[in-house]
């Protein structure tokens, strides 16, 4: 790359330059072999010269050492090759694994010019003939070292490599001190050329790891087939062959996992030793912990919030409720004076149109109409409304009193006639009654005085004592006769016949009836203000009616209601509220009203059992 042009300096640019130009060329001969190795090895040509030079170097080196070894060659057994340090033969003991073809080859040339037998015999020396020689054992050194599969083989039984694994203990007290050197010696064996380091304390937790992913999927080329017991080249047969090969196979197995739960153990050793994994741990676990902290704080402000909108909401409906009941208390407070107004009005003018008739003399001309007037005045005051009393009013005010008179008398016509016609329907209706009484049992004392009274106290006992009631008829007809007051007495079969006729009646009937016997309460009742117009008593004969106040009660709902009335006796404080506690869906007032309906029923049913008792002695 250019440097950069200091001030003051030009580039000038002299000539263009021409375009590379790639060229091919096949290595031939010993530049092939070269080639091969650097390409096996992964360097450069220039790298694999200075490598060289090195080696030739280290040749005079190895040559001193060689003849210190001397000694130790005569002491080897040559039949015992398999069990010599071939490294150690040729004097390459330091370097061992790490030395080179060239390296062993010139070691292994310095060893036969100095150890051949032919040298020695020269020099005088008595040489054992045959294999028996020591020169043997270098022969065996250089045929296994020179031999890469051999060599490999031997390499991976090396018997200065240490196999051993540090404890526990030894790790805690200094583990980079005691674990960095192991991991180091057994990279030896990885068939991947980049073995990661153990690191230090301040190695990241990617670092770490990657060192122990690595380690625990170490792929290891150490082989253990140099120690195999038998040779298949002995072997005499091409089955002998294959059970030498089998077992030499299974022997080799087990020692390969023998070695890879070495590997195994001393990784687990070094991972539960490493304190950086228990500071990852530690920093993971108060992650983790200050994660969830967050979270469960997220999780209460999110049910705070919640519970802040749902007071909100809550108050919001509380304030619309209140609002509400406002509007409704005021819009009551302001109906109840407009009808106490109106009824200060109505009262107003019919003490007007009193005034004014009793000022007229209720515009008759003796004591006998205007007793008579009188009457039809109060008629009058009882029947119209006011606005009809206003009008009337303002007739009888305008001074003249022959027209007052006349509208007197002309409204006194109209409510007679509304009267009649009213008794006139009432008339039809008990004589329809008594014709279908007549046409169903043909007559008898039973039959007569069925008053509106009598037909409405026998629709009391009706609903009063239901189906299942022991001597039913019987109870009813006495309930009848006690609290009648026409004084006629009923029978069991006049009642029974009296309340099919009912269940057979027309509904326009049956709605008149009822009708009349309302406003008949109503007028016995004038004191209190009625607060429902136009309304039909129930009664039991009509499938389509029912009651509008409490609903009939149920089996479950009578026993609740005995139990409660044992439970909580007489002196009981408070006894109708925990009565009605007990009895769901029912108020004390229910409760009171079935009360006094059992009592009147058990009353009923004693007489009705005093009569039978009675008539049976007779």
């Amino acid at each position: 790359m250019l440097k950069e042009a200091l001030e003051g300096q030009v580039t000038v640019v002299c000539n263009t330059i021409a375009a590379s130009v790639q060229i091919q060329v096949e290595p031939v001969g010993r530049w092939f072999e070269a080639f091969l190795r650097r390409r096996n090895r992964n360097v450069s040509a220039s790298f694999q010269e200075l490598e060289e030079e090195e080696e030739l170097s280290e040749e005079s080196e190895d040559e001193e050492l060689q003849l210190e070894d001397y000694p130790m060659l005569k002491t080897l057994d040559p039949k015992d090759w398999k069990n010599q340090d071939h490294y150690a033969v040729l004097g390459l003991a330091h370097m061992r694994y790490k030395a080179t073809q060239k390296q062993i080859k010139a070691a292994h040339k310095a060893m036969v010019l100095k150890h051949h037998p032919d040298k020695r015999k020269a020099a005088g020396e008595q040489i054992v003939e045959g294999d028996n020689d020591y020169f043997t054992c270098i022969t065996k050194a250089i045929e296994i070292l020179s031999d890469p599969v051999k060599r490999r083989a031997f390499d991976s039984v090396d018997p200065t490599f240490d196999n051993t694994v540090p404890s526990k203990g030894e790790g805690k007290e200094s583990f980079f001190e005691v674990f960095a050197p192991v991991f180091e010696r057994n990279a030896r064996w990885s068939t991947k050329k980049h073995v990661p380091k153990l690191g230090s304390m301040e190695s990241s937790f990617e670092e770490v790891d990657n060192f122990y992913s690595f380690w625990y999927n170490f792929d290891s080329w150490r082989e253990f087939s140099y120690l195999d017991e038998e040779e298949k080249e002995k072997a005499e047969c091409r089955d002998e062959r294959r059970w030498i090969e089998k077992q030499n196979r299974a022997s080799r197995a087990q020692r390969k996992k023998e070695e890879m739960n070495r590997i195994r153990t001393l990784v687990d050793t070094a991972y539960s030793c490493d304190p950086r994994i228990k500071k990852f741990k530690e920093e993971e676990k108060a992650r983790k912990e200050s994660e969830k902290k967050a979270k469960a704080e997220a999780k209460k402000r999110e049910q705070e919030e919640r519970e802040r909108a749902r007071q909100a909401e809550l108050e919001a409906a509380r304030l619309a409720k209140e609002k509400e009941e406002e509007e409704a208390k005021q819009a009551a407070q302001l109906a109840k004076k407009e009808k106490e107004a109106q009824k200060k009005a109505i009262k107003k003018e019919r003490q007007k149109l009193r005034t004014v008739c009793k000022n007229c003399n209720y515009f008759a001309d003796n004591e006998a109409e205007s007793v008579k007037m009188m009457e039809e005045v109060e008629k009058l005051c009882d029947r119209l409304e006011l606005v009809n009393l206003q009008t009337l009013n303002e007739v009888l005010a305008s001074g003249n009193k022959e027209e007052s008179k006349a509208a007197l008398e002309k409204q006194v016509q109209e409510v007679n006639a509304q009267l009649q016609r009213e008794r006139e329907l009432e008339v039809q209706a008990q004589q329809a009654a008594r014709g279908s009484d007549q046409s169903s049992s043909g007559g008898g004392s039973g039959n007569r005085g069925w008053n509106e009274e009598d037909l409405q106290l026998l629709i009391k006992a009706v609903n009063l004592f239901p189906a299942g009631t022991n001597a039913r008829w019987e109870v009813i007809a006495n309930y009848m006769n006690l609290h009648s007051s026409s004084g006629v007495k009923r029978t069991a079969k006049d009642v029974i016949n009296k309340a099919k006729n009912l269940q057979k009646l027309d509904p326009h009937q049956k709605d008149e009836i009822n009708k009349k016997a309302f406003e008949k309460f109503r007028k016995e009742h004038a004191a209190v203000p009625p607060t429902v117009d136009n309304a039909v008593p129930s009664e039991r004969f009509d499938a389509s009616s029912s009651d509008s106040n409490m609903a009939p009660w149920t089996t479950e709902e009578q026993k609740l209601l005995e139990q409660a009335l044992k439970t909580y006796p007489v002196n009981t404080p408070e006894r109708w509220e925990k009565i009605a506690a007990s009895v769901p869906g029912r108020t004390k007032k229910d409760c009171m009203k079935r009360y006094k309906e059992l009592v009147e029923m058990i009353k009923a049913k004693k007489a009705a059992q005093e009569q039978v008792a009675n008539k049976s002695k007779k």
